[in-house]
């Protein structure tokens, strides 16, 4: 695995810290897509970074 490969089976554990909402996988972007908080949480070296602050505000 390559660092900037997401391991998808962490898309079972992880959920939208702002909503507690389930979350999709944006692989071109490299984004968690939390549709509930319209956030995408970006995805570095292949860790989830899972803090509202970091979090992109989708339209």
């Amino acid at each position: 695995m390559s660092p900037t490969d997401f391991d998808r089976r962490m898309l079972e554990a992880l959920v939208c810290p702002e909503t507690r909402a389930p979350l999709s996988y944006d692989a071109e972007a490299q984004e968690l897509v939390s549709k509930a908080a319209h956030l995408a949480y970006p995805i570095r070296d292949g860790i989830p970074i899972m803090l509202v602050d970091e979090a992109r505000k989708l339209d």
